[in-house]
C-alpha cells in the first residue's frame, strides 16, 4: 500500500510511526512533514490546506490511501478534493469535519440526536454574551465556535476574562460548565460502523497541578484504569451511533476519525466537544499501544469495509507522553532554540525544523512529545521522564505531573 500522510506535528509524527510499522505499507510520504516524519517517510512541500495541491500531490505519487492529520485541512475539504480523484482518505468532506469547524453546528447536531452533553448558548452580541454567563454563572465556559488549534477555550472563574474571550473570538459558544474527569475517546468510522479505540486522558493546562493558561495539550496517558467498565459502549449507544444517524440523516455522512471530548459527570458521560481527527497528544499513547496495523484500520474506515475487519489487538501495559513546549507557550513561542537528545525512539516531534547547518531547532509552541510504554503506569512514567531528561532546549517548559494522580490512585468518580 502506497500511503500519503498530510501535517507536521506530533499526531502526524505518531501517525507516520504507525504507518511505517504496518507490513501492508511499502510506501510512506508526507506533506509538509518534520524532521522526525523525515526519518519514516519521504517528505513532499505541500501546502496542507490546499486541497487542488494535496490532490495533485497524491495522483502523482500514485498513492492507495491518503491520511488527512489536521483538522484545518478536513474543514479546508482536503478529502473531497483526494476522493474525487477516485483515491480512498481517511478524513470527514468538508461538511461533515464542520462537527469541529463551527462549535454551534456540533450542538445543533447533538441536540438532534439526542447526544448527552452540556446547555449551551451561541453568541454573537456582548448582550447575548452577557445573558449566558448570567443564566450558567461561574465557572464559566467560553468557546470560540471555529478553529483555534486547541486553545479556543477558556475556562475561569473571572467574568471579566470570559468576556473578553468572548470579545476577542466574535462568536462563541458559552455552555454550562461540566464537571468530573475529563477522557478523550477516538472512534473510527466508515460512516455507518464504528470501532473504538482506547481512551486517554490528557491535561490541557500549561502547569503542574492544572494551573496557567488553556494550552493544546501537555501530555496524555493510557489506559485509564479508573474509567468505569462500561464507559466506551454507553459512549457508543448514547453519543457515537446517534450523531453518526444524525449525520447521514443530513446527508453529510461522518468517515473517518471521530473524536469524542467527554466529562465523567455524576450524571454519566457528557460531550464536552467533538473533533474531526485524531488529538494530540492523546494519539501518541493510544498509538503506542496499538498492536492492530494501523494502515489497515484507517484503509478500511477509509473504503467502507470496517465492519469486516477483527477485532482490535492492543498491547499489555501502559504508555505516556510529556509534551516539551517552547519558551512563551502558549503565547508567541520563541523559535530558533537548538534541540538535542530528541532525535531517539520515543520523541516524538511536534514543532521542530532543520537549520541550514543539519542542527535540529524549535519551530513552534509544542516542541516534542516524549512518549514511552511500560508493563504498568508507573513504569511507563518513570520511562518517559527518563527521556525528557535527555532532551535539552533553552526555556523549555514541561509539567512534572502528567499521570500522578492515575499512579497515585487520587482521580475519583
Amino acid at each position: 500500500m502506497r500511503v500519503l500522510l498530510i501535517g507536521s506535528g506530533g499526531r502526524e509524527h505518531a501517525l507516520a510511526v504507525g504507518l511505517a510499522a504496518d507490513p501492508s505499507v511499502d510506501f510512506l510520504a508526507a506533506a509538509p512533514g518534520n524532521p522526525g516524519i523525515a526519518q519514516v517517510a519521504e517528505l513532499h512541500e505541500v501546502k496542507a490546506t490546499d486541497p487542488a495541491a494535496v490532490a495533485a500531490l497524491a495522483v502523482e505519487l500514485a498513492a492507495d490511501l491518503v491520511v488527512v492529520g489536521p483538522e484545518a485541512p478536513l474543514v479546508a475539504g482536503v478529502a473531497d478534493a483526494v476522493r474525487a480523484k477516485g483515491i480512498a482518505c481517511f478524513g470527514p468532506s468538508a461538511a461533515a469535519a464542520q462537527l469541529e469547524g463551527s462549535k454551534a453546528f456540533a450542538n445543533e447536531v447533538m441536540a438532534a440526536a439526542g447526544v448527552p452533553t452540556a446547555r449551551s448558548y451561541a453568541c454573537t452580541t456582548p448582550d447575548e454574551v452577557g445573558r449566558a454567563l448570567d443564566d450558567f454563572g461561574a465557572p464559566y465556559v467560553v468557546k470560540n465556535d471555529g478553529l483555534a488549534a486547541g486553545k479556543g477555550v477558556v475556562v475561569t472563574d473571572d467574568r471579566a476574562a470570559a468576556e473578553q474571550h468572548a470579545a476577542d473570538c466574535g462568536k462563541v459558544v458559552i455552555e454550562e460548565f461540566l464537571p468530573g474527569p475529563e477522557v478523550s475517546l477516538f472512534v473510527v468510522t466508515d460512516g455507518t460502523a464504528a470501532v473504538p479505540l482506547m481512551p486517554a486522558q490528557d491535561f490541557k493546562r500549561l502547569a503542574d497541578g492544572d494551573e496557567g493558561p488553556n494550552t493544546g495539550g501537555m501530555g496524555a496517558y493510557a489506559p485509564l484504569a479508573w474509567a468505569p467498565d462500561d464507559l466506551v459502549p454507553r459512549v457508543l449507544a448514547e453519543t457515537v451511533e446517534p450523531t453518526l444517524a444524525e449525520m447521514r440523516r443530513r446527508g453529510t455522512p461522518f468517515a473517518g476519525l471521530l473524536y469524542v471530548g467527554l466529562a465523567l459527570t455524576p450524571d454519566g458521560p457528557k460531550v464536552i466537544e467533538f473533533n474531526a481527527r485524531f488529538g494530540d497528544p492523546e494519539t501518541q499513547v493510544v498509538l503506542a499501544l496499538l498492536e492492530t496495523p494501523l494502515a489497515g484500520l484507517l484503509n478500511a474506515a477509509a473504503t467502507g469495509t470496517l465492519a469486516q475487519l477483527p477485532p482490535l489487538r492492543w498491547r499489555d501495559g501502559a504508555a505516556i507522553t510529556v509534551v516539551v513546549a517552547s519558551q512563551n507557550y502558549p503565547g508567541t513561542p520563541r523559535t530558533g532554540d537548538v534541540i538535542e537528545g530528541a532525535e531517539v525512539p520515543g520523541v516524538i516531534h511536534a514543532g521542530t525544523a532543520r537549520r541550514d547547518d543539519g542542527a535540529l531547532i524549535s519551530a513552534g509552541g509544542r516542541v516534542l512529545s516524549v512518549t514511552a510504554t511500560g508493563p504498568d503506569l508507573a513504569a511507563a512514567r518513570d520511562a518517559a521522564y527518563a527521556l525528557v531528561d535527555g532532551v535539552r532546549l533553552d526555556g523549555a517548559q514541561f509539567r512534572t505531573d502528567i499521570a500522578l494522580g492515575a499512579v497515585e490512585g487520587r482521580i475519583k468518580l
